[in-house]
């Protein structure tokens, strides 16, 4: 019978973290041991294997490519391992949950729905980041993504929390300056709000005349997240086509104005939470999605709401 190794997950800590931190100082300092204690670890790991993992140099540390394989399953091995010492503890979740969403789904749903949820899992902490540019998963080691729109094919996993239509809409002091579209070509006299991120020529979904058109917008406002554009919108500078979701409230409150409704082609946006695939999903993980999503069934706002005909 082979031997059992029983340092390996040690190992395997050692390593990850060499690789997290990119030296070996930095590893010991972050694990509360020597360097040399480090070094002793990783050579050790390194003749058990039969090959090297890592090269260093006076300057920087650089994976092999055995080594970017054994990292790989590391951090999958040592998640597991973690699981399921939750898991044997009663579910208890802990450690750091990294999220990242856009400004408006997570100023409105997800920062709201913290307070519970850290109340429901205590030994673990959130961190959040807002943004609505592109997020590289990997290398800003997040965890969950939220996003909305169509997904690009890619090794990511994708649980869909909820849907939303876009309404092109402005206030009503933009309206009284500059009157009211009543077809989409008549949003060519009129100051259109658009997002800077996005390279293609601006144009806006409508059916018209029976068919399906791409109406080109120009103004002279570009911003780069959907609360800004909301923010300018209600100040009156212009139109903007957003998420309804995200302007329901303030067109049922008379802030907004929804316009070219007879046109709009009731294109759904559907929203998801996307994470890392290629192994087990991290119980910290699942617990946050399976929460968001028991949190946003029943809101009407991520269902795709009807509005009256404008």
């Amino acid at each position: 019978m082979p031997r059992i190794l029983m340092e390996r997950s040690g190992e395997m800590e050692v390593f990850a973290r060499v690789v997290q931190e990119g030296g070996f100082s930095a590893a010991a300092r972050s694990l509360d041991i020597t360097p040399s204690a480090v070094s002793k670890l990783i050579a050790r790991l390194e003749a058990r294997l039969g090959t090297r993992l890592l090269v260093r140099t006076t300057r920087a540390l650089t994976l092999t490519e055995e080594g970017e394989a054994y990292h790989h399953a590391a951090l999958r091995i040592l998640q597991d391992l973690n699981d399921a010492d939750q898991e044997a503890a009663g579910g208890a979740v802990r450690g750091r949950l990294r999220v990242n969403t856009t400004i408006p789904f997570g100023t409105m749903f997800v920062a709201p729905a913290m307070p519970a949820f850290i109340a429901r899992n205590p030994d673990l902490i959130v961190d959040l980041s807002f943004t609505d540019g592109i997020v590289d998963l990997v290398a800003d080691k997040t965890d969950v993504a939220i996003r909305m729109g169509n997904l690009p094919d890619s090794a990511l996993i994708a649980r869909k929390l909820g849907q939303s239509r876009r309404v092109v809409c402005a206030a009503p002091s933009y309206l009284e300056r500059k009157g009211r579209p009543a077809t989409p070509a008549d949003l060519d006299r009129h100051h259109c709000l658009t997002f800077n991120f996005r390279r293609a020529r601006p144009s806006w979904p409508f059916v018209w005349e029976g068919r399906e058109i791409a109406q080109a917008v120009t103004g002279s406002l570009v911003v780069n997240n959907g609360e800004t554009m909301k923010q300018m919108v209600l100040a009156g500078a212009g139109i903007a086509r957003l998420g309804l979701f995200h302007v329901a409230t303030d067109i049922a409150a008379g802030r907004l104005v929804p316009l070219l409704e007879n046109c709009n082609p009731g294109d759904l946006e559907l929203i998801h939470a996307i994470y890392v695939g290629g192994g087990p999903l991290p119980h910290r993980v699942r617990v946050f999605i399976e929460y968001m999503i028991e949190t946003l069934e029943e809101s009407p706002l991520l269902k795709g709401v009807a509005l009256t005909a404008a």
